[in-house]
């Protein structure tokens, strides 16, 4: 039996291998391919650096630093390499083996506190996973700064926190030191608007924000966004490893993220152009142009186009005063080329405005210019006046029904047009209305009937033909429009009351994102406003002081130390920032409105 086992034992061993791959059931279903585990969703991890945290005496020639972690990593993005306080030039990097070398264009200073952070900057390189990011202090002198604050970077309209702004701190307190040179610290914002200046000198600072567009931490005023600190700010916190602001978190960790203290906030706004000139112009039609002024309230003493009668021009400002639309009340054809003269209050050298007459050629679009060929190239707007109507069935009550024509009238009849509506048992009614010209844009018109409307009625609005005349000498074709109020039972709405009220504010109700306005008003006393026509959801409302009555949100300006008009966000007792509106409610919520702006 031994001999047999001897002999036939390397066979048998063969035989039952090839046993296995024949039956094996994993081996057997080809299409299935093999398992490659779950998928790595852990950050890389750091493992060593240099100069070591709190290394002094750092050379500051030819400086690198040296970031080594667990796996091979990748720079996601090469701005987010921040140093501070920043160089004329931002930081270079390369990759070698799993580390990320960081060297600088030119020298470091002496005796300086530095910190390089790497947050939003590193991630793995297979999955992407990001690296929540580390910030490493050193010094090119005998000590190092300890001195620290924090803060949130907001918009300063949907007070929504702002990704990426660089926050920047002056020991120059004057008010030229952010247009021309680099600050002595600074850092970008997180995800939440987030920031924490670490490792700075006890001194004191003037403090702003920008939203950097070229990376040169110097403000430019007619590109970037601006916010500031009213008053000087010195740091009264030393820097803590333990304290959660100095922590790294991964941005998804909403509780964590948003438990951290803050003790500054700054406002992004777009600053008012100091310069005042004309920007742009275009001829858009055969009798309309527009012009563009690079700062608002432009002053114009006169306006005339070279051979035409001063009198043939229609000319109307935008709200702001920045923009000019031109027509020619003129039915007859106009000259390729329009030559408009502009006597208007321009910005000199010196930044003085001073009276000056500045020509503007005005060409005729090329796609005018050539002559329609055929019957096929004429287009109903080149032979009728056009204009819109419109209704929303969940605005229609404040708004009304508005008209708006393409090009100013020379000939109109509101007297001609037909309102009637139909009862929910189909039977056919008329009813009076009154038209109100927009202050704002000639070309439109506000038509409101004279009885309330009710829901389960239909309502129409017709323009009958060739009651309009513009100034193409053109006519009108008819129109109509329906509308019907909501009626979905699931509908909700709200009864807002504001009581306290002592100055003009504007009133917005916005979605959630807050991008988007659902409803407005304006008001200037205590007051209820009615919300109808609500869906369930969640929801803002936004309040504007509007201190100089012109119903805009007025921006701010950085060399008049004026802060934009202020924007409050109405929470809850708990502090929630939504109203959160179930189906089929009506709900009433009052706000005191002097309390939330004293």
């Amino acid at each position: 039996m031994k001999r047999f086992l001897s002999q036939y034992l390397p066979l048998l061993t063969v035989l039952a291998a090839i046993g296995v791959l024949v039956f094996s059931p994993s081996c057997a279903n080809t299409t299935t391919p093999p398992s490659g585990g779950p998928k790595d969703t852990i950050p890389p991890v750091l493992l060593k650096y240099w100069p070591l945290p709190g290394d002094t005496m750092v050379t500051r020639h030819k400086t690198q630093i040296s970031l080594t972690f667990d796996e091979f990593v990748v720079v996601k993005d090469a701005q987010s390499l921040f140093l501070s306080p920043p160089l004329e030039k931002t930081p270079k990097y390369r990759l070698r083996n799993k580390s990320v070398i960081v060297t600088f264009e030119s020298d470091l200073d002496s005796n300086k506190t530095y910190v390089l952070d790497v947050t939003n900057a590193i991630a793995d390189n297979n999955e992407g996973n990001m690296y929540p990011g580390y910030a490493l202090v050193f010094s090119t002198g005998k000590h190092i700064d300890s001195m620290m604050v924090t803060g949130l970077v907001q918009d300063c309209n949907t007070l929504m926190p702002v990704k990426g702004a660089t926050v920047m701190l002056y020991k120059d307190h004057s008010d030229s030191a952010i247009f021309k040179r680099r600050p002595d610290a600074a850092i970008k914002t997180d995800d939440w608007g987030f920031f924490c200046l670490r490792n700075i000198q006890d001194t004191v600072y003037r403090m702003y924000a920008i939203m950097d567009m070229n990376n040169n931490n110097i403000y430019e005023a007619d590109q970037e966004q601006v916010a500031f600190i009213d008053t000087l700010i010195r740091p009264s916190q030393k820097v803590n490893d333990s304290i959660p602001e100095l922590q790294k978190y991964i941005m998804t960790d909403t509780v964590a993220c948003q438990a951290r203290k803050t003790e500054y906030e700054l406002n992004l706004f777009k600053e008012v152009p100091s310069k005042q000139m004309i920007m742009n112009k275009e001829r858009i039609g055969e009798r309309t142009a527009y012009i563009t002024f690079m700062a608002p309230y432009a002053q114009i003493d006169s306006i005339w186009m070279t051979g035409i009668p001063a009198d043939r021009l229609i000319t109307q400002f935008n709200l702001e005063q920045d923009s000019l639309e031109i027509w020619v009340n003129d039915p007859n054809p106009l000259p390729d080329t329009l030559f408009l003269n502009v006597d208007y209050l321009k910005t000199d050298t010196l930044g003085n405005l001073v009276p000056t007459v500045e020509e503007v050629k005005l060409a005729k679009p090329r796609e005018m210019a050539v002559a329609k060929s055929s019957r096929k190239d004429i287009k109903k707007e080149d032979t009728t006046t056009v204009f819109t109507i419109t209704a929303q069935p969940e605005t229609v009550e404040q708004y009304g029904f508005e008209i708006e024509f393409k090009y100013p009238l020379v000939e109109s009849a509101f007297d001609s047009l037909e309102f009637r509506y139909l009862n929910p048992k189909q039977q056919e009614f008329t009813d009076t209305y009154t038209v109100v010209q927009d202050s704002l844009n000639l070309r439109k018109y506000v038509v409101r009937p004279t009885s309330r409307l009710l829901p389960g009625y239909e309502y129409f609005l017709k323009v009958p033909q060739h009651k309009f005349k513009d100034i193409n000498g053109f006519y009108n074709d008819s129109s109509e429009v329906k509308v019907m109020l909501p009626n979905d039972d699931k509908l909700s709405s709200l009864n807002l009351v504001l009581d306290n009220v002592h100055n003009k504010y504007i009133i917005d109700l916005l979605n959630e994102k807050r991008d988007q306005t659902i409803r407005s008003f304006i008001v200037e006393k205590d007051t209820t406003l009615l919300f109808p026509y609500i869906k369930t959801g969640k929801y803002s409302i936004r309040l504007t002081e509007d201190l100089n009555r012109n119903g805009l949100v007025d921006t701010g300006n950085l060399l008049e130390h004026k802060q934009p008009e202020k924007v409050k966000f109405f929470k809850l007792d708990d502090g929630t920032a939504f109203l959160e509106i179930p189906e089929m409610t009506e709900l009433e919520q009052s706000i005191d409105v002097g309390e939330m702006f004293k």
